[in-house]
């Protein structure tokens, strides 16, 4: 299993993914699922991958391979975000046929994408591609994007991503949520990656690779667990009621 997500702002748009692709018993692999790809002062694109392994890896090959070779339908040559989660979405599938037409029925070659990025003059955005091809794009409603395990980390996200959010703030909900998730799912896993892209810069910042014993992102695991406790604490009682006491007149023979 995984967990991606992108949150967009106002500000531009946070990438953050866990890289476990397998978390047996006796062996735990990791896999990059973050990706970008880059036109200087034309495009910026990045790509988060959750789902089959050989899909996806078969989906970032052809995408490479179709934009060195300049074909007629590439990232190069998108005219907008939307025809850029369409064109992912066609290689997915393509990919996914060839599988299935196979015949096995035990192999399940579903694979989902998050595309963010911009293109110059044009909104930065954020899009998801679903296994059969077809996505939607983050509204104002909702301004942050989850494939993977994403139950255990939406409630934050939830309760603190707007789109006036700064970066910063942004990246911060990122690592918590990614951290909520590893707590309660061993098939997500460090190392965690985090990327931010400023909007109307057309290329990302920097990338950061944040393993467990990051001293950073422990000691934003432990204000985070601590923040919670005292959070808790200030908790106003729960009003159980409580049984009414009735005065009762005996009267007894003196």
């Amino acid at each position: 299993m995984t967990y991606c997500l992108t949150i967009k702002t106002d500000q531009g748009i946070v990438f953050a993914s866990d890289s476990r692709t397998n978390a047996g018993v006796d062996q735990v692999s990791t896999f990059s699922k973050m990706h970008t790809f880059e036109v200087a002062a034309s495009r910026a694109f990045c790509l988060l991958s959750s789902g089959n392994l050989a899909t996806t890896q078969a989906v970032l090959r052809q995408i490479r391979r179709d934009n060195d070779m300049a074909s007629d339908t590439c990232l190069n040559n998108a005219q907008d975000m939307a025809e850029a989660a369409e064109y992912i979405g066609s290689l997915s599938r393509a990919e996914q046929r060839k599988h299935s037409s196979r015949g096995d029925d035990s192999f399940n070659p579903e694979a989902s994408f998050i595309l963010g990025g911009q293109l110059a003059d044009r909104q930065h955005q954020i899009y998801l591609v679903y296994p059969e091809g077809n996505y939607i794009v983050a509204t104002e409603q909702t301004p942050f994007l989850q494939i993977g395990e994403l139950k255990y980390g939406k409630p934050i996200l939830d309760r603190i991503i707007s789109k006036d959010l700064s970066l910063e703030l942004a990246a911060r909900c990122a690592l918590v949520s990614m951290d909520s998730t590893i707590r309660s799912n061993l098939t997500v896993g460090p190392p965690v990656e985090l990327l931010i892209y400023k909007a109307g810069s057309l290329k990302f910042g920097e990338r950061l690779v944040l393993q467990e014993e990051n001293p950073y992102f422990h000691q934003l695991r432990q204000a985070w667990q601590e923040g919670l406790k005292a959070t808790f604490d200030r908790l106003p009682d729960v009003p159980f009621s409580r049984p009414a006491v009735h005065l009762v007149d005996v009267k007894g023979d003196q």
